[in-house]
């Protein structure tokens, strides 16, 4: 889950009772991308390439934009393109250093 600012808890109980607000967070674990990481969440990478490819221009009305989006999501899922991701463990070693705990000798 990425870091805005509605995804609490609380956004539960502003949409929900409270009693089912709490059943629901009793099932939820919120896990979070670390800020300026949204590369890492591949939704938002799919997102970003949506935006590009397909949504680049504006589109009349709803119908088209459906209609748009489904193609896209076709030809896309026909790809199968694969993440190629560039940031390989050891640059993260080199570029995250200090996130990483001190080991002694």
């Amino acid at each position: 889950m990425d870091n805005l600012n509605t995804h609490t808890g609380a956004s539960l109980y502003k949409a929900f009772p409270p009693a089912l607000a709490r059943a629901l967070l009793d099932k939820l674990e919120f896990v979070y991308t670390p800020k300026h990481g949204s590369w890492l969440n591949m939704a938002e990478c799919e997102f970003s390439v949506l935006t590009r490819q397909c949504l680049d221009r504006r589109l009349p009305d709803i119908n088209t934009v459906t209609s748009e989006v489904t193609a896209w999501t076709r030809t896309r899922n026909q790809s199968k393109k694969p993440v190629n991701w560039r940031f390989t463990t050891n640059d993260a070693r080199i570029k995250l250093k200090h996130l990483y705990p001190k080991l002694l000798d």
